[in-house]
């Protein structure tokens, strides 16, 4: 069972994606693999014929033996051409016994995505006389679920967190980013959001830290995860070096990620290293909230909806838009004069967005 995210403890064999006794090469997908952050297709590391110790269904920890590679000759089985699927599709695809083959994916390079196989699914036949719901059903947690509950629960038990929030005045972020829309491609808020913290990470660096075994480790790198809805669940993939990257860069660099989660292709190294945590409920309409820290890191910052309000301004009431930051923080790493200045950069960034370039 190969470690795909850095918190793995175990794994979870949805599906073997080659039968028993066939030859394989190196970087061959053989088996999909759900982890505590994902579905992730496995690569043959070796080259050899496979022959499969583990079950499709089987749970196993990290380290133990799910297949091994002989050196006897293959079965002899002409296998058809393999299709370009992510997990998800391949895994509701088999659910509604639909063929890959018989359809044309809308994904990166072709790739079947979920909305595809859903989109060939045949329309239920009308039942003659409906039946009556029945009062409850209970809906059992994939492994993906059951880990983000286990870690958010033992965040919320084990780290002494507190919170702060601020109000930020986005006029001139408004007016950049309809300035940069004329000239093509624009940066979402949410991208400027991600740019000011990498940069307020640089110069408040136990904001980037996290908390391990009585004390806590300071990062060189600063790496934003940004909070993605994935398949029934959070997932968080990685922009390195945010501070280091211009803000078009990091805007393709979080649509890249987030379209690659939706469709599940997203790689396990972009699911690792992030040393703190942005995530965005405002284009839900959400003014304000608080989100639980991806432990060990000292905190995770949370946006929400930005909306014209009305402030004053030179002694007048004006109206202007206002979007409300709040942010978590581990208190063991962190207090609450530390996490203010924090805060306060972030927004003085925002609302002098030229800096954002720099």
């Amino acid at each position: 069972m190969p470690r795909l995210s850095d918190s793995m403890e175990e794994g979870t064999i949805l599906r073997w994606l080659v039968a028993d006794g066939t030859e394989v090469a190196v970087g061959d997908e053989i088996a999909e693999i759900e982890t505590d952050k994902a579905t992730m297709s496995f690569e043959a590391d070796v080259a050899g014929v496979l022959h499969i110790d583990a079950p499709e269904g089987a749970t196993l920890p990290v380290g133990a033996a799910i297949a091994h590679v002989g050196d006897d000759a293959p079965v002899a089985v002409i296998a058809p051409p393999r299709v370009k699927a992510s997990p998800v599709a391949r895994r509701i695809a088999a659910e509604l016994n639909i063929d890959l083959a018989a359809l044309v994916g809308s994904g990166p390079e072709g790739r079947i995505v979920k909305r595809d196989v859903e989109a060939a699914a045949p329309e239920p036949a009308a039942a003659p006389e409906p039946e009556p719901a029945p009062a409850e059903e209970l809906v059992a947690l994939t492994r993906l679920q059951q880990t983000v509950a286990r870690r958010m629960a033992e965040s919320r038990s084990t780290v002494p967190s507190f919170e702060i929030s601020m109000d930020v005045d986005m006029e001139a972020a408004v007016a950049l980013r309809a300035q940069l829309k004329e000239l093509g491609a624009a940066p979402s808020f949410n991208d400027m959001v991600v740019k000011a913290s990498a940069l307020a990470l640089r110069d408040f660096p136990r904001a980037n830290g996290s908390y391990r075994d009585g004390g806590f480790e300071l990062h060189d790198r600063v790496n934003v995860g940004i909070a993605v809805a994935g398949d029934d669940a959070l997932v968080v993939p990685t922009v390195f070096d945010a501070d280091r990257k211009s803000l078009g860069e990091i805007a393709r660099e979080t649509r890249r990620l987030a379209a690659a989660v939706r469709d599940g292709s997203v790689r396990p190294p972009e699911l690792a290293g992030g040393t703190f945590t942005v995530s965005n409920l405002g284009m839900y309409g959400v003014r304000s909230f608080t989100s639980i820290i991806n432990t060990p890191q000292a905190a995770i910052l949370s946006v929400g909806a930005m909306e014209p309000r009305a402030v004053v301004r030179d002694g007048a009431i004006v109206a202007r838009h206002t979007l409300t930051l709040t942010l978590a923080i581990d208190h063991r790493i962190l207090y609450g004069a530390d996490a203010a200045q924090f805060l306060g950069r972030v927004r003085e960034l925002l609302e002098q967005p030229l800096r954002l370039a720099f």
